[in-house]
């Protein structure tokens, strides 16, 4: 095979899955901006995702969040997932939108309220076990706002203690998957604030539980592609939260504050073979001014367009230069790749595919977007509120 059939190889076989909640309504923390046509319930997300899926061909699968698509029968909505060929990806817990979680969830000072969480992640695993997802995605908005407010020490026993149950309870299959956030909500000490803690609690549980990286949470100038090697080096990089961010917050759309970060997150994917392993490439992401689908259409591309760039670096002659000492030829064999537009040959992909060279072209002539509108009449509309 060609270095150009491998690189071509491997994007028709990439697979980045989409958020449910991107879908929907979303905002600042002052408002909630209402979108025509979007969707009122777990169906009509799954309907929107397979339009992402149909004109991309690499999104396969949906992430889920509880209770924000709770249903009935879970099981059911697989298989209404598998009708559009879907398939429902990472359950996402909710510690965060409830009043008894003022002061914390699985931190909390109360064991009735850290009761209450554990009990709820519990549940998702149940949800797991009849949608057939692999993945138990926690994040925890627990933290402190004062100094003296909580005993710091006792909140990471705390946590600790709550991740042991809800581990115990993993199938064979599933993994748990813990993500990080240098601070927000809280102003002080946030409980799981960086890699380092949360792979410290995944190595304390076991090999079923992994970190995962979401792009924007982290403080400026972090060297977000260091964390993801040394992750894949050690076996516990789960997933990625794919966004990005300019200033304080994120869930902008991957890729659109520093193009050229993605490019050195995903050479380090590469270089440590995480598009053949288990790593889950997860776009996490609110749309709150921009539409929806075309919004994830885009993201979806620009992971595929830093991904190609990532694939095409010369990895012998950087390899030379590197061994040599070669300090300006090694940075510019990464810059060549990086500088390469790799749009005709992704547009080549998507037709070997048998799909559109333009997936937002081919988007905006389907007429869904129209559609939605015109049949969306009525019912609440899926979002967070604010």
């Amino acid at each position: 095979m060609t270095e150009r059939a491998a690189v071509k190889a491997a994007l028709k076989t990439q697979a980045v899955e989409t958020p449910s909640w991107a879908y929907g309504n979303s905002g600042t923390r002052f408002k909630v901006f209402a979108q025509q046509g979007v969707p009122r319930d777990p169906r009509e997300k799954l309907d929107d995702a397979a339009k992402v899926h149909e004109f991309t061909g690499v999104a396969p699968t949906v992430a889920l969040h509880i209770p924000w698509d709770r249903v009935d029968d879970y099981a059911a909505l697989a298989r209404y997932a598998e009708d559009l060929g879907l398939r429902l990806g990472a359950i996402n817990s909710n510690t965060f939108q409830d009043d008894d979680y003022r002061l914390g969830s699985v931190c909390h000072p109360d064991a009735a309220v850290r009761r209450k969480a554990v009990d709820h992640l519990l549940e998702c695993v149940g949800i797991m076990d009849a949608t057939g997802s692999k993945d138990l995605k926690l994040w925890f908005a627990d933290g402190t706002n004062y100094p003296g407010q909580d005993d710091v020490r006792a909140r990471q026993d705390r946590l600790a203690e709550a991740l042991a149950e809800v581990y115990e309870r993993l199938g064979d299959d599933q993994r748990m998957l813990l993500e990080y956030k240098l601070f927000e909500p809280a102003f002080y000490t946030t409980d799981v604030p960086d890699w380092g803690t949360a792979y410290a609690h995944c190595l304390k549980l076991g090999p079923k539980a992994q970190v995962v990286v979401d792009t924007g949470h982290h403080a400026p100038g972090t060297n977000i592609e260091f964390i993801v090697a040394t992750l894949l080096r050690e076996g516990r990089l789960g997933g990625f939260d794919f966004n990005s961010r300019f200033y304080a917050d994120d869930d902008l759309m991957v890729g659109a504050a520093d193009p050229f970060q993605l490019f050195r997150i995903m050479y380090e994917v590469v270089r440590g073979d995480g598009l053949s392993g288990d790593v889950a490439f997860m776009l996490d992401q609110c749309h709150n001014v921009e539409s929806k689908i075309p919004a994830i259409i885009r993201s979806v591309m620009n992971v595929q367009e830093a991904t190609a760039k990532a694939l095409s670096v010369d990895r012998d002659a950087l390899a030379e230069a590197q061994r040599a000492g070669d300090v300006l030829g090694a940075n510019a064999v990464l810059m060549d790749a990086f500088n390469t537009d790799v749009r005709p040959l992704l547009r080549e992909v998507r037709e070997e595919m048998g799909l559109d060279p333009d997936p937002m072209a081919a988007y905006a002539r389907s007429g869904w977007a129209e559609k939605i509108v015109a049949e969306r009449i009525g019912g609440e509309q899926a979002g967070w509120g604010a």
